[in-house]
């Protein structure tokens, strides 16, 4: 099977402060008998930090709009630098860019950018917001030396165009990864991927899937343990998040799921049975935690059907970026978006029951806000 037919089929085969205490939260999604048994206690158990989710401003979401942002069937580097401009100064109530920035990094920070290509060319984290995003943080005086392009599968990044030329001085990472003939395994027959992931860190789940040769480098292992990367638990300080507005089925794909699925290995026998508790339970450990300060979801190009993966009769110009330190109430104000769209192209005729799981299971995780009545929306029409 050709790799993109595979991962294709994959992935269609599943779907602070201000937070109430979980223990304040009736009735519990997360602390009851969960089956199967994971260890989420465990994460539970660990001390935040000041920069642990939902961030500096819990509950708060800017959305930009350009309705010309799409020029020639790509978006325009400057509008786009535009609209992430006007997103940082709303969200943090700066008049200058450069403090903006500084609120969520420094210059001692490596920052790890997250970007999305696992559905390719088509539909992968612009290069527009990405470029946009290191061009800010330059001028914020953060060197590129300090950041860090990272996905979970390093192949699809060089596939989708992140690369040392197009990103000269950055470092592009991922987990997943082969050698210059094409290869995932060393010499001793060990994938190079197991040197990446750090076994101190894991999520576990009583559930195992069993993975042929083929499948197993995309895997990294089988088993009950789940892995952590170490680009997060080691390499980066801080995550900007950059994922793209898409549907999962009649639920979404943004900020949570990006984090999660991207930064774990062992990921297939999670999609089916623990899709919703995944997205949620593995932003709650520190690995995730407690370094993603920002995010950004790329609305200028997305889809509304087929995803995550990149099916052109559903693809369509959202022209608008999503931002706040909060994932989970950017995930809730882009779930409306897509199911929006969902509905006006007649795919359901309503927000289907359970869509919105994975979400209000990070809010009882304190995690962020998913009670819309809670969220702060500032929306902005450039063009």
């Amino acid at each position: 099977m050709e790799r993109r037919k595979f991962f294709k089929s994959l992935f269609l085969g599943g779907l602070g402060a201000t937070v109430s205490p979980i223990l304040k939260a009736a009735p519990s999604l997360v602390t009851e008998d969960i089956k199967p048994e994971t260890n989420i206690k465990d994460a539970l158990a660990i001390p935040r930090n000041a920069s642990s989710m939902p961030g500096k401003y819990p509950g708060k979401v800017v959305r930009v709009n350009h309705s010309s942002v799409i020029v020639d069937g790509k978006p325009s580097e400057e509008i786009v630098y535009d609209m992430l401009k006007e997103s940082m100064l709303q969200l943090t109530g700066e008049t200058d860019l450069n403090k903006a920035w500084l609120q969520f990094v420094d210059e001692k920070d490596i920052i790890g950018l997250k970007v999305n290509p696992v559905a390719g060319k088509l539909l992968t984290t612009s290069h527009a917001l990405t470029q946009a995003v290191v061009k800010q943080l330059e001028e914020a005086g953060i060197l590129r030396e300090n950041m860090v392009i990272w996905d979970r599968r390093e192949m699809q990044l060089h596939e989708t165009g992140y690369t040392e030329e197009n990103y000269p001085g950055i470092t592009i990472t991922g987990t997943e990864c082969e050698d210059a003939a094409g290869s995932y395994y060393n010499n001793e027959g060990k994938l190079y991927s197991e040197e990446r992931i750090d076994k101190d860190h894991y999520l576990y789940a009583d559930v195992e899937m069993e993975y042929d040769a083929y499948t197993m480098p995309f895997m990294v292992n089988g088993g009950k343990y789940s892995y952590f990367t170490k680009i997060c638990t080691q390499k980066v300080t801080k995550i900007i998040n950059l994922p793209v507005l898409k549907n999962a089925g009649s639920s979404v794909t943004l900020c949570m799921k990006n984090l999660a699925f991207g930064s774990i290995t062992n990921t297939a026998r999670l999609h089916k049975d623990l899709w919703h508790e995944t997205s949620a339970y593995a932003c709650a450990f520190p690995p995730l935690r407690d370094k993603v300060v920002l995010n950004i979801v790329d609305g200028l190009i997305g889809c509304f059907e087929g995803g995550p993966s990149a099916n052109p009769q559903f693809i369509c110009n959202y022209n608008t970026l999503l931002a706040g330190s909060d994932p989970v109430a950017v995930d809730r104000i882009g779930h409306d978006i897509v199911i929006a769209k969902r509905i006006e192209e007649g795919i359901q005729t309503e927000d289907k029951a359970g869509a919105l799981k994975f979400m209000n299971m990070a809010q009882e995780l304190n995690l962020g806000v998913a009670n819309k009545d809670r969220i702060n929306l500032t929306e902005i029409n450039l063009a």
